[in-house]
């Protein structure tokens, strides 16, 4: 390891020091070293994003940058409003997040798969001066800014308040399409600037946001600071996963996952490597394709990603010979399909926890340190514990809710001050996860600490399933909870009373997939439908979500 190093964009880090050791000067915005430092240090004309429609050298991203951080305060963005960005894996992508923090506008990827329903209420909570959007989102999008005129002021209420905005209402002055129109942002940034100095910041100060939901399903936006990327960066992609120049990185994760984030742009700009974008939803086949094409060296998947694409592999041979490590979250890895991707392309997968609020992974396996069936060993430089039932530490083998502390977590949830209060308890972090820390000392999930499930690694809440099932005119009642599939990875499936006269058919299961499909985000849709003569309920009038688990054939049980 090298010692000290003084950056030109206001931090030092040691890296004599195990984990790194990080210092930022004052005034330090963070686009300076994940932005302007690398054509300072000679890397302009190396390539730092690929996809479809060519290459990016970091000088021309650095330059469209500025040219988007102009744009946007020549559109009337000011210092301190948040920007809502609809945009798919993209170059603009990039020139979004970083020219509007440069610019001290707070950018807030949002997830492309929502509903109008989902943006309203965002925009309801964040009271954005903007959105931009890609074109193929342009529906959802326009039909969230056609909500009612007047809505309900959004108060500036936070445990740690980000800059608040002095508009009456949340309805956005600017909705801007990434391209297409006559006035777009690719437009008004080929009229403005390739030069922008950075506003002066602070490495603790509120720099973007991310949505997240709660076991409610209502979104929350966790509050991020200017250091959080490069802690994250520093700690895990180049502490553990080794991030270095040469490597060429794909994330199958979109970047408005903290997940994707963090993979497919911060840790390969951090180390001045390569960005592999893939701007359609990601498939077994075109992942496997990508990764053929453009010869990856490493690689970020989730665990129902990684069992589709092990089927494509019984039948097809791409060339995988160019990865040196892949690398799941978002759900817990089964073992069994760590050991037959291993088997099938001799290649390691490190699994991993990390969430929203701390921005990446602080739980994970690590190149020749791996557990199959585990989250790995905290990364260095976070502090994670399990508070058993009586609020104390537990013990080895004993189950309780984990918690992690780390400097890449989130200030607090912007407008929620009892959801701060709760899950961020001083410097700790509570994840919601329930956890038991095995002799060895590896990390072992036991399942949610409420009823939320991952699925396709996104947080799914039940009772938005269940609402909408309860929608249709066939049904009375609806429980919906995670059921491991084959390969283990928790899917939706619901239970259903029917009305009186109702009578069960496969028509009727396949109408009412039918009907979840057609007004929620694509992956919040039962698998299969269960049709039952009433739900097993406590004294209190709860659905006892366990039974129905219970109901499960063995042979699909785990």
């Amino acid at each position: 390891m090298s010692g000290p190093s003084l950056n030109p964009a206001g931090m030092t880090v040691d890296r004599s020091q195990s984990p790194s050791r990080l210092s930022f000067a004052p005034g330090f915005n963070v686009a300076a070293p994940f932005i302007d430092r690398h054509v300072r240090e000679g890397r302009g004309a190396r390539v730092a994003i690929r996809c479809r429609e060519g290459d990016v050298t970091y000088a021309e991203l650095a330059a469209n940058v500025d040219r988007c951080g102009n744009a946007l305060r020549r559109a009337g963005l000011a210092p301190g409003e948040r920007m809502l960005m609809v945009v798919k894996d993209c170059p603009e992508f990039f020139y979004l997040f970083w020219g509007a923090i440069k610019a001290a506008i707070i950018p807030v990827p949002l997830n492309v798969i929502l509903r109008a329903a989902d943006y309203r209420a965002i925009l309801d909570d964040s009271a954005a001066a903007a959105v931009v959007f890609s074109p193929e989102f342009a529906v959802e999008v326009e039909g969230a800014l056609t909500g009612p005129e007047e809505r309900r002021p959004t108060p500036a209420r936070a445990t740690a308040e980000p800059p608040p905005s002095d508009r009456p209402r949340s309805i956005p002055r600017i909705a801007l399409p990434v391209e297409g129109d006559e006035v777009c942002l690719r437009r008004l940034m080929g009229e403005a600037p390739a030069e922008l100095e950075p506003v002066a910041a602070e490495a603790t100060a509120p720099c973007f946001w991310l949505y997240t939901s709660g076991s409610t399903g209502r979104p929350k936006g966790a509050v991020h600071r200017h250091r959080d990327m490069v802690v994250t960066s520093e700690l895990f992609g180049r502490g553990v996963l080794g991030v270095q120049a040469d490597d060429v990185i794909f994330s199958a994760a979109k970047l408005f996952f903290a997940y994707g984030l963090g993979n497919a742009m911060t840790f390969p700009l951090w180390a001045g490597g390569t960005s592999v974008l893939l701007d359609v939803r990601p498939t077994a086949q075109n992942t496997l394709e990508t990764i053929e094409r453009t010869r990856p060296t490493l690689y970020f998947g989730v665990p129902t990603l990684y069992a589709s694409q092990l089927q494509v592999l019984e039948t097809a041979s791409p060339d995988l010979s160019s990865l040196r490590v892949c690398v799941s979250a978002g759900e817990p890895l089964p073992a069994e399909l760590y050991r037959r991707w291993k088997q099938r392309t001799g290649l390691t997968i490190l699994d991993g926890l990390g969430s929203t609020e701390a921005l990446n992974t602080f739980l994970s396996n690590r190149p020749g340190d791996v557990r199959p069936g585990t989250s790995g060993r905290p990364v260095p430089g976070y502090e994670v514990r399990i508070l058993g039932p009586g609020g104390g530490e537990a013990a080895p083998g004993e189950q309780g809710r984990l918690q992690v502390r780390g400097d890449s977590t989130a200030i607090c949830y912007w407008n929620d001050p009892e959801r701060t209060a709760r899950s961020m308890q001083g410097d700790w972090l509570d994840t919601g996860d329930t956890y038991f820390r095995d002799d060895d000392g590896y990390y072992h999930h036991c399942g949610r600490s409420d009823d939320m499930m991952k699925v396709g690694g996104i947080w799914c809440s039940p009772s938005e399933i269940e609402s909408r099932l309860m929608e249709h005119a066939d049904v009375r009642e609806a429980a919906v909870v995670g059921v491991p599939d084959a390969h283990g990875i928790l899917k939706p499936e619901a239970w259903v009373v029917l009305r009186d006269g109702v009578a069960p058919s496969d028509a009727l299961a396949e109408a009412l997939v039918t009907h979840c499909k057609s007004h929620l985000a694509r992956y919040k849709f039962p698998r299969r439908v269960h049709f039952v003569g009433e739900l097993p309920r406590t004294a209190t009038g709860k659905v006892q979500r366990y039974l129905l688990r219970q109901q499960i054939d063995p042979d699909r049980r785990q």
